[in-house]
């Protein structure tokens, strides 16, 4: 696997990881409530705080199984949670913003990509 491919995976796994941080532990941070397009009144709600902990707590499975996949250098697990981001993304930009597409889905399919040719 080319070093230019692992750089790209690890992209990928680090930006889910930090989703993962903001979403389960800073949800209440001035970074998270501009990311995510937040009010205060919103975070401070007690459902919406749970459903942003679950969704973090997926986001760091697809990390933890990208990082999982590099260290059994195999492409088929990685392929696969990179697959699995491409799914979501598409998802997160029909449902909620297109932006997703472009800040999670194509570094994602730039990876899958590399891993799959390179």
């Amino acid at each position: 696997m080319s070093l230019l491919a692992i750089f790209f995976v690890l992209l990928v796994a680090v930006e889910h990881f930090y989703i993962m941080v903001l979403e389960m532990f800073l949800l209440s941070s001035k970074s998270a409530k501009r990311t995510f397009g937040l009010t205060e009144e919103a975070v401070s709600n007690p459902q919406i705080r749970t459903l942003f902990a679950n969704q973090g707590l997926y986001n760091g499975f697809l990390a933890a199984g990208l990082i999982f996949g590099l260290i059994l250098d195999s492409p088929a697990v990685q392929l696969y949670f990179l697959g699995c981001v491409i799914v979501a993304a598409l998802y997160g930009a029909a449902t909620a913003n297109v932006s997703i597409l472009f800040k999670q889905g194509l570094p994602a399919i730039i990876a899958f990509l590399l891993v799959l040719f390179v």
